[in-house]
């Protein structure tokens, strides 16, 4: 019975590498031999009767010794089943006699009879082939040449393709010829055992149940198949059989496989992959995917497998918003894994970023050059076209498309469409790319923009002096005043406008609420918090995905930190992605930005790079501390309000706070926090009317 190629694998393997056992594709049987010699296959099966041995009347070819290979009969390409390759060799044997004349006179007396000492020789082998509940016969005419014949002597061999056979089954193998000359050869053969290996899934984690004989010693290996390069090894352990190996859910990936062999003397090796269609392995090597910039214009996409994408360059102008792509003119470039690409640059600048996607759909983006080159610019990109005759045409890429300079759009690179070409003229703008076809030009816009300002700083401080006068003139009120001033410079200066992303699951509209009264404590700290309760406008021009990425990447380039606040929702959802990679449709509003922000999120605390950028939260009474995933115990993880000091102290960083500020400031946020949580906790029916905190103004982001 054909049974799966992959399972067959597993069980047999010719050599200590990976097993690759040929495969014969039809149900005819063959016949080949040794260079030389001359067979063919006689008809279909035939009786097996053996028959009484004779004598031989001359030189006859008799078989000599059995041996076998095993092989695959294929009918489609994933319809296989184990078959048995046979190979007869051959010997002659026996010589002819000399007439009595010859004797006498010491030549023949008839030079005919010197033709069959001349001629080639013919035999009938016969297969019998036994395995339960298989019983065939096969018969094979062979001719040697004269030339071979040398009594005593070995002619070659007649190979038979091929005997099917079941995995596990004793076969039986008889050869003789037809007529008998000598007793027939038998050979008796096991084949191997096919050992089951069960893949199940408990929560976070995979087991692989390796039915391997108790007590039988064996090595393991999981290593990555890599289409580019040798294969690469994850984990090796020497085991004792049977066995059930434990993996996390986030380790599968495609090319994982799995090799297994006896700790013996020359052992053969067996393999297998069984997560290559597995769609869970799938979107988890899109999470361990990482691009990195390799200078001068280098980049590579670094995976444990193979990806089918397109990589494009992209235009990020700050304060989110989408990426806009740069092609064309710029074209896109199929990736190769862990190989270095070329980009068709010039120069680098910040705000060009790389879109890695597959099948139309982008699975990732990293503005490669933020790293090195700083955060992103307000510089304006300009797009060059040439066509025939010199003639040559600039737009400005903006949100609302490429702009043409000189234009009477409302738009602020039409407004400057003048300066901006004589900015590029003088060439204070950066070239980034140039070809035949076009150019793109990266022109900075500070001047600008401080130009714009420059009346509205200078009125600022005027009123400031005005207000400092009027201050003076009350004395006591300004003392009171200035001892404040001082003491909140020295202790909590070195905190100020330190950045804090607020990440939650909106569960509820109690739970909203208790998240804005966390915000609005957290801002009189002072810190910058960021939350989408205060920029639902944003979110919905821009889209979760994006507006997350951008206040992210803010975030961590000013040194600040991501709160993850976890709730039984968060708790479901960072669940449903770590198992299938995508939270339920329509399960979140849009405005939601936890369930976008998971995608960029998990890829830090995969990689290791969590530590010290993120911590966790969860609020005293709604939820569990086990019921935080494993994942994201890699940060701390606290308990609000009763862990309120410890959260205060990692918000603010090391040697900003001292013992007696943060203890006011601990009181002041717990008793602004403890009504909403109260809220939160009373049970359905008996809340009040749900309404949204919202910092002061000037503390709001």
């Amino acid at each position: 019975m054909p049974v799966p190629w992959f399972l067959l694998s597993f069980a047999l393997g010719p050599s200590p590498v990976v097993l690759s056992l040929e495969r014969l594709v039809g149900p005819q049987d063959a016949a080949h031999c040794s260079p030389g010699l001359s067979c063919h296959l006689l008809g279909g099966d035939m009786l097996c009767l053996p028959g009484s041995m004779v004598s031989a009347p001359g030189p006859v070819l008799v078989p000599t010794r059995l041996r076998t290979e095993l092989v695959l009969r294929c009918y489609e390409e994933t319809d296989c089943g184990l078959c048995v390759r046979v190979a007869v060799h051959l010997a002659v044997r026996g010589h002819w006699e000399e007439p009595e004349d010859e004797k006498q006179f010491g030549r023949a007396a008839d030079p005919e009879l010197e033709e069959p000492k001349n001629a080639s020789l013919q035999a009938q082998v016969v297969l019998s082939f036994q395995a339960y509940p298989t019983d065939r016969c096969v018969l094979l005419e062979v001719q040697v040449p004269a030339a071979f014949v040398q009594p005593g002597q070995s002619v070659g061999s007649v190979v038979f393709d091929c005997f099917e056979a079941a995995v596990g089954a004793e076969v039986r193998i008889w050869s003789y010829t037809q007529p008998r000359y000598e007793k027939e050869l038998n050979f008796t053969q096991q084949l191997p055992a096919l050992p089951s290996l069960n893949v199940s899934a408990d929560g976070e984690n995979v087991h692989l149940v390796l039915d391997v004989s108790k007590g039988q010693h064996f090595g393991l290996s999981l290593y990555w198949n890599q289409v580019q390069g040798p294969t690469k090894p994850w984990w090796h352990k020497n085991l004792t059989g049977p066995q059930t190996i434990t993996l996390n859910h986030t380790d599968l990936v495609p090319c994982l496989c799995i090799q297994v062999w006896p700790l013996e003397p020359d052992s053969i090796r067996t393999s297998i992959c069984p997560f290559k269609n597995d769609s869970h392995a799938h979107r988890n090597l899109w999470r361990v995917a990482q691009l990195q910039l390799l200078p001068p214009q280098g980049w590579r996409l670094d995976a444990p497998c193979s990806l089918s994408a397109e990589a494009t360059l992209c235009w990020q102008a700050p304060g989110g918003g989408p990426c806009q792509s740069l092609v064309p003119p710029l074209p896109r470039e199929n990736v190769t894994v862990n190989k270095v690409l070329e980009f068709p640059l010039l120069k680098g600048h910040p705000n060009l970023c790389v879109q890695v996607s597959s099948e139309e759909k982008l699975q990732m983006q990293e503005c490669l050059w933020s790293d090195s080159l700083g955060p992103l610019k307000d510089d304006v990109l300009l797009v060059e076209t040439r066509g025939s005759q010199d003639n040559r045409s600039l737009c400005a890429l903006e949100p609302s498309g490429c702009t043409p300079l000189l234009s009477r759009a409302s738009t602020r690179a039409a407004r400057l469409g003048e300066q901006l070409l004589q900015d590029l003229q003088s060439g204070q703008c950066l070239q980034l790319w140039d070809d035949d076809l076009g150019a793109l030009w990266a022109c900075p816009m500070d001047k600008y923009i401080h130009q714009r300002w420059a009346l509205v700083w200078l009125a600022c401080l005027l009123f400031v002096a005005v207000l400092f006068l009027l201050l003076l003139l009350k004395k006591d009120h300004v003392k009171g005043w200035l001892r404040f001033l001082k003491e909140d410079v020295r202790l909590g200066g070195a905190a100020r406008g330190r950045a804090a992303l607020l990440l939650y699951s909106a569960d509820d509209a109690g739970f909203e609420r208790l998240v804005g009264t966390l915000a609005s404590a957290l801002c009189q700290l002072p810190l910058r918090v960021v939350v989408d309760l205060w920029s639902r406008r944003e979110l919905s021009a821009q889209g979760s995905l994006a507006w997350f990425h951008a206040q992210r990447l803010q975030t961590l380039q000013e040194g600040g930190m991501v709160v993850l606040l976890f709730s039984p929702g968060a708790v479901a959802l960072c669940h449903e992605w770590l198992q299938d990679g995508m939270s339920a449709p329509g399960a979140h509003r849009p405005h939601d930005a936890f369930s976008a922000s998971l995608s960029c999120v998990l890829p830090d605390f995969l990689q290791g790079r969590a530590s010290g950028r993120y911590i966790g939260a969860y609020f005293d009474s709604l939820l569990c501390p086990d019921a935080v995933p494993t994942l994201f115990r890699a940060v701390p993880v606290l308990a609000l309000p009763s862990q309120m000091p410890d959260f205060l102290r990692t918000l603010q960083g090391p040697g900003a706070t001292r013992p007696g500020w943060l203890r006011d400031r601990v009181e002041q946020v717990s008793r602004a926090l403890q009504p909403a949580l109260d809220s939160c906790l009373r049970p359905p029916g008996t809340q009040e009317t749900g309404f949204e905190m919202r910092p002061e103004a000037g503390d709001r982001t």
